[in-house]
């Protein structure tokens, strides 16, 4: 993922457009793939917290946003990693 900058409007909605094309079924996944990575509570605590707001970004933080969109990221990144 490239790096976006929260202060830019423009990268801002780019992130929120990303976090709410996932539902909470997609969410639900990368919560039980984060689990099995072992990526510590606090990065599955805000998978939570991003899954009871799924479709809803204008509720999050820009930095809470980005914080989430980074960890599906890494996630996606094991996945196609395990793939090869």
């Amino acid at each position: 993922m490239p790096e976006y900058d929260i202060n830019d409007p423009t990268d801002l909605d780019i992130l929120k457009g990303q976090f709410d094309m996932n539902t909470a079924d997609d969410w639900q996944e990368y919560i039980e793939q984060a689990e099995a990575m072992g990526m510590g509570y606090k990065n599955i605590n805000i998978l939570k917290t991003a899954q009871r707001k799924a479709g809803i970004s204008k509720y999050l933080s820009p930095k809470v946003i980005a914080w989430v969109m980074n960890l599906v990221d890494k996630i996606e990144s094991h996945d196609d990693d395990e793939e090869e």
